[in-house]
């Protein structure tokens, strides 16, 4: 069985205090970071999301140790919604935090929905081993950047929030690959077994 913190750490952001749950490696001492940036609080993202969660424990079975934070107006995070602009600060906050607690270790970023949109601005700022976006956050919503070429996206066929047609509209002046789970709508419903699966599969070369 996986530790998941029951207890939140709180994390000292840019406005306030940063609610984060954390989920320890399988074994032994850490061999990266990841950091994995909820959906959109507005629709009732949080950190204890599924597809969160299932990314998270995918990553700590390689001993990846996990910091799930609640962005800025979330849970008992301090701070507003600030529509996925200062929630990269949040982010990067708890990337200093765990550097600073886990020393100079490979960093994953991960997100999922508006967490991609998060994570994919993180990765301009600050260099990853690598970049997983999940539900890519792709609208004229979220001004999604370009991304580095080995990054890894999956994204469900049939995803009724972000469409896959958009998502590959992004993508292709990229050449970048997208991964579809077949049959499979936005929140990898009935996938989340295979989902986090085909993450452990991928682990190994991060």
């Amino acid at each position: 069985m996986l530790k998941l913190q029951q207890e939140p750490i709180y994390i000292d952001g840019p406005v306030g205090q940063l609610e984060t749950l954390v989920i320890a490696p399988k074994d032994g001492a850490p061999r990266g970071i990841a950091l994995i940036a909820h959906p959109n609080p507005l629709q009732g993202g949080t950190n204890t999301n599924k597809v969160v969660q299932t990314t998270a424990r995918a990553l700590s079975q390689h001993g990846y140790i996990c910091y799930c934070p609640n962005l800025r107006g979330v849970g008992n995070s301090g701070g507003e919604h600030d529509y996925g602009h200062g929630e990269v600060d949040d982010a990067q906050a708890v990337v200093d935090y765990a550097r600073a607690q886990h020393g100079d270790v490979p960093l994953v970023l991960a997100g999922f929905s508006f967490g991609s949109y998060v994570a994919a601005q993180l990765r301009q700022r600050i260099d990853a081993r690598h970049l997983i976006m999940l539900g890519a956050a792709v609208s004229p919503k979220y001004a999604m950047p370009h991304v580095p070429a080995d990054t890894i996206v999956i994204h469900g066929e049939h995803d009724e929030v972000i469409s896959l047609a958009q998502v590959l509209d992004w993508a292709r002046p990229q050449s970048l690959p997208v991964v579809v789970f077949p049959g499979v709508g936005h929140f990898f419903h009935g996938k989340l077994v295979l989902l986090q699966q085909y993450v452990q599969r991928l682990v190994p070369s991060l």
